[in-house]
C-alpha cells in the first residue's frame, strides 16, 4: 500500500538553528497519527516539512508515492487537507460559505451542499449562515473544521484541531476523524492532551528538541522513559474502562 504521507531524512532550519532534524515518517490510508511533544518541540515544523510549506535541507517529502517537490499547488490540494493552528478568518462570510471553500474546486451548488452536511456534522447547521466573525473562538473553529472535511482528501492533517474546543466539541471533533479515517483518509493531528491523544490515535509520533523521539501505538510510545524525558513527566499509562489514561505528576527539579 502506498503511504499517504512520507518524510525522508527530513531537516529544517531557521537561519543557523536545525529546528527539525533528520525525520522520517510514513502515514498509511486508514490510520490516524497523533503528533505530541512539548511547545516548541517541532511538531508544527513536522506537518509543514510533510506538506512541502516548509524548505527542507536536507530529505524529502512525498504524498501517495510523488515527490512534493513536483507537484503544483491544486495537485496538493486534491492529496492533502490541511487545518492549520491559526484560526484567523478575514471577512465575516456565512458560515457555509468558509465550509465551502475547502470544495473550491466543485461547482457552486454541490460545494454549497457539501459544506452545509459538514457544519451538520460539526453542530453548526442553524449557524450556517451566520457571518463567521459573529461566531464564538469555538464555533469559528468547527466552521474551519468543516472547510477541512469538505475537502474529501485522502490525507487529512490539522494542527490543534482540539484547541479552543469545549470538551464536548473536542470529542466530537476527534469522533469525525475517526470517521475519515474509517472511511480510508489517512490522518494526522498534533494533540496536547496526551490521555486524549493516546485514547484516540492508531500511532503517536512523540517530537522533542526537533527530533522523532518515539514512533509507535500509544503504550510503546508514551514509555515512563519517554514521558519523563520529553514531557518532564513521572507516569505511566494504564488502561481504563474509558480507555487509556495518563496518570503522571511533573518532575521535581
Amino acid at each position: 500500500m502506498t503511504a499517504a504521507l512520507s518524510l525522508h531524512d527530513a531537516t529544517v532550519r531557521r537561519g543557523e538553528a536545525e529546528v527539525l532534524g533528520h525525520a522520517s515518517l510514513e502515514v498509511q490510508p486508514g490510520e490516524v497519527v497523533g503528533v505530541v511533544g512539548p511547545n516548541g518541540a517541532g511538531k508544527t515544523t513536522l506537518l509543514r516539512a510533510a506538506l512541502g510549506l516548509a524548505r527542507l535541507a536536507t530529505g524529502r517529502a512525498e504524498l501517495a508515492g510523488r515527490d512534493i517537490a513536483g507537484l503544483d499547488e491544486a495537485a496538493r490540494a486534491a492529496l492533502a487537507g490541511y487545518l492549520p493552528q491559526e484560526r484567523r478568518v478575514g471577512w465575516n462570510l456565512p458560515a457555509w460559505r468558509i465550509a465551502s471553500l475547502g470544495a473550491a474546486s466543485k461547482p457552486p451548488a454541490l460545494a454549497q451542499a457539501v459544506a452545509l452536511r459538514a457544519l451538520e456534522r460539526v453542530g453548526l447547521s442553524n449557524l450556517a449562515e451566520r457571518g463567521v466573525l459573529d461566531l464564538s473562538g469555538g464555533e469559528r473553529a468547527r466552521v474551519l473544521l468543516a472547510r477541512l472535511l469538505v475537502t474529501g482528501a485522502p490525507l487529512l492533517v490539522a494542527d490543534e484541531p482540539a484547541a479552543g474546543l469545549d470538551p464536548d466539541a473536542q470529542l466530537l471533533a476527534l469522533d469525525l476523524f475517526r470517521e475519515e479515517a474509517a472511511r480510508g483518509a489517512a490522518v494526522v493531528l498534533t494533540l496536547h492532551d496526551l490521555g486524549l491523544a493516546a485514547r484516540t490515535c492508531d500511532r503517536l509520533v512523540v517530537v522533542g528538541s526537533g527530533r522523532i523521539v518515539a514512533d509507535g501505538a500509544p503504550a510503546q510510545a508514551l514509555t515512563p522513559q519517554v514521558l519523563r524525558q520529553v514531557f518532564g513527566l513521572e507516569g505511566t499509562l494504564e488502561a481504563t474502562s474509558a480507555g487509556l489514561t495518563l496518570a503522571a505528576r511533573r518532575v521535581r527539579s
